[in-house]
């Protein structure tokens, strides 16, 4: 488990609380990381607000896609240019394509479930 505080952003957020994306953005604020949220719509988890706007010129640490395939395209390049350390590809939007592109970066890639991984100290 990691001890010291990380910038993660979840990409595909939703107040919807059936969601694993809003489930993960709760999960990490109580191992007590730093937590950005991307979603379609404005709104807040937690003490996380959902932006729509892409954020710039932040150091994230490890982004975690909640994102199918089908819609990674449209950020592949934001999603690089953040340069983060990790991309987890949670269950559901695993990508070959993307997955090769971060590797090219320089971006470590993983394929697991966030919030396993939190509850199994492998995060």
């Amino acid at each position: 488990m990691t001890n010291t505080t990380s910038k993660i952003l979840v990409v595909g957020a939703s107040e919807n609380p059936a969601r694993f994306a809003n489930k993960a953005v709760k999960m990490l604020r109580s191992y007590n990381h730093e937590v950005m949220a991307f979603g379609l719509r404005r709104g807040k988890i937690a003490d996380v607000e959902i932006q729509t706007i892409w954020p710039e010129k932040e150091s994230i640490d490890t982004i975690t896609l909640y994102i199918g395939p089908q819609r990674q395209p449209d950020f592949y390049n934001k999603l690089l240019d953040i340069k983060p350390k990790r991309i987890i590809f949670n269950p559901g939007t695993e990508n070959p394509e993307l997955i090769r592109l971060a590797q090219d970066a320089g971006i470590e890639t993983v394929l697991d479930c966030t919030l396993v991984m939190l509850e199994t100290g492998t995060f």
